[in-house]
C-alpha cells in the first residue's frame, strides 16, 4: 500500500445548470419536525484513558457491542470490548481479545467486532509480524461465550508476505458463518523489480479487495478478489440488504481517479463493481477517508467525502435497488473546515449521517437526519467540540435503533487519548 498523504462556452445555460444540478444537489433546509427535535445526551463509556479507535455495532439480539485499543505507555497493547443494553448498562467490566506489542493501534485501520445469530462473537484487528517490519497481517477470533475466551485465532490472509492487509468489513454470512473483504497489498510485493524499484507505481501490481467466508471452525474457502485495483488505505463497510451484503470501498482507476464504488454477493456470487456516484475526483495518494453503508430491506444509504471539483464535501447517495443503481447525491456539508471521516446509520423514520469538521478553535463531531429517502433533512447539530486535532481524533462510529443515534469516538485529554461517547434522543 502506498503512503497515506493529506488529501486536499456553454451550448446553453439553462442546459449546464441543469446538468449540474441533476449530479449532485445540495441538502435541503432543514424543516420543523411535528414530534420534537432529538438532543445530545451524554453516554459513558467503560474504556480506561489511552483507549482509541473504538468499534460500534448492534447485535442480532439489539445489544450494542463497543471495542477499543487500550495504548498506555510503558504496556503493551490490549485490545478490549463491552456490551450495553437500554435496561441494564454495560456488562460489569471490560473484557480483554488479546494483548501484545504485536497488536497495531492504528487511527485509520481499526478493530471490528461483529455478532453471528448464533450468539457467537468475532474480532478482527492488524497483527505485526517480526520478520516482515514494513507489513502487517489481518486475524481474526471467534467466542462461544460471550468474549470469556477467545480461541483459534487464524490468518484472514494466508501469503505469508511482506505486505499489508488490512481496512477489513465484517458481515454475517449465516447463522454461523462470518464474511469479510479486506485489503490486500501482495501484489505490490510482488511486484518489486529486482532491482528493488516497485513497479506497484506502474501497473506492476495494486491493492487488491479481497473477500472469504469463515465457518465456526475458522475454516475458509479461496479468497474472491473482487477489484484488482482498489485504493491503498480507505475504509470499507458493507450493511445488509435483502438480496445480500452490499460492500463500499473506495475505487481506483489507472490515471488515479479515486471515486466510491459498490458491489454485492447474491445467490453465491459477486456482482461486478460499480460507482456509486462519478465525482471524478483525482489524487495521486490515498486520502485515507473512506465511505459507510446502511441498509433496511432493499433501501440502501452511501455517505463519503471528496474533494471532486477542488472543495471539500460529505456526500449522501441512496439506492432503491440494494444498490444496483443509485441517485444523484447531496451535499451533506462542503467547504474547507470538512474532514470527513463519515459514519451512517438508519431506524425506521430517519438516516443519520456524521462526519468531522476542523478549523481554527479546533475539531467538532457533527450529525444530520434525513428522511429515509433524503428528501428533506430533518436536524443537524453539533455532537462536540474535540480537543483533538488531526487524525488523533480517529473516525467516529455511529449506530442507531428505535432510541436514537449512538456515537462513540477518540478524543484528547492533556494529549491522551480516551473514548468518549453520546446518545441522541428525545
Amino acid at each position: 500500500m502506498n503512503t497515506p498523504i493529506k488529501a486536499r462556452t456553454a451550448f446553453a445555460i439553462v442546459l449546464v445548470l441543469s446538468t449540474l444540478a441533476a449530479c449532485k444537489r445540495d441538502a435541503p433546509a432543514p424543516t420543523a419536525n411535528p414530534n420534537g427535535d432529538y438532543r445530545v445526551q451524554t453516554w459513558p463509556l467503560p474504556a480506561e484513558i489511552g483507549s482509541m479507535a473504538p468499534d460500534l455495532n448492534v447485535a442480532p439480539d439489539g445489544r450494542l457491542l463497543l471495542s477499543w485499543i487500550n495504548r498506555q505507555q510503558g504496556r503493551r497493547n490490549a485490545l478490549q470490548f463491552s456490551t450495553y443494553t437500554e435496561e441494564g448498562g454495560w456488562q460489569s467490566q471490560p473484557r480483554t481479545v488479546a494483548v501484545g506489542r504485536s497488536l497495531i493501534a492504528s487511527w485509520a485501520d481499526t478493530p471490528h467486532m461483529l455478532a453471528t445469530p448464533d450468539g457467537a462473537l468475532w474480532m478482527q484487528w492488524l497483527q505485526g509480524n517480526p520478520a516482515s517490519p514494513s507489513g502487517y497481517d489481518t486475524v481474526l477470533a471467534r467466542s462461544r461465550d460471550g468474549g470469556m475466551r477467545w480461541e483459534q485465532l487464524t490468518h484472514v490472509n494466508d501469503d505469508g508476505l511482506d505486505a499489508e492487509h488490512g481496512f477489513a468489513a465484517l458481515w454475517a454470512a449465516g447463522t454461523d458463518r462470518l464474511g469479510i473483504a479486506w485489503l490486500d497489498g501482495r501484489t505490490q510485493v510482488a511486484a518489486q523489480g529486482r532491482d528493488g524499484k516497485d513497479e506497484a507505481q506502474h501497473g506492476g501490481g495494486a491493492t487488491q479487495l479481497r473477500a472469504n467466508a469463515f465457518d465456526m471452525s475458522l475454516n475458509h474457502g479461496m479468497d474472491a478478489v473482487l477489484d484488482a485495483r482498489a485504493c491503498d488505505c480507505c475504509q470499507t463497510d458493507v450493511a445488509q440488504t435483502t438480496k445480500g451484503p452490499l460492500l463500499v470501498y473506495r475505487d481506483r482507476s489507472d490515471d488515479d481517479i479515486r471515486d466510491i464504488a459498490a458491489l454485492r454477493f447474491e445467490n453465491g456470487r459477486w456482482s461486478a463493481s460499480k460507482p456509486v456516484h462519478a465525482d471524478g475526483w483525482k489524487i495521486e495518494g490515498c486520502p485515507v477517508n473512506g465511505p459507510a453503508v446502511t441498509a433496511q430491506g432493499n433501501d440502501a444509504v452511501v455517505a463519503w467525502y471528496s474533494e471532486a471539483g477542488g472543495e471539500a464535501a460529505v456526500r449522501l447517495a441512496r439506492s432503491a435497488d440494494a444498490g444496483d443503481t443509485f441517485a444523484a447525491p447531496l451535499i451533506v456539508d462542503k467547504g474547507a473546515t470538512v474532514l470527513g471521516r463519515v459514519d451512517v446509520a438508519r431506524d425506521a423514520q430517519q438516516v443519520w449521517v456524521s462526519w468531522l469538521r476542523e478549523d481554527a478553535n479546533g475539531q467538532a463531531l457533527m450529525l444530520a437526519r434525513y428522511t429515509p429517502d433524503l428528501s428533506r433533512e430533518l436536524q443537524r447539530m453539533t455532537v462536540a467540540k474535540l480537543d483533538a486535532r488531526g487524525h488523533a481524533s480517529g473516525s467516529p462510529k455511529l449506530v442507531a435503533n428505535a432510541m436514537g443515534a449512538w456515537l462513540a469516538w477518540t478524543d484528547s485529554l492533556d494529549g491522551v487519548a480516551h473514548l468518549k461517547g453520546a446518545l441522541i434522543a428525545r
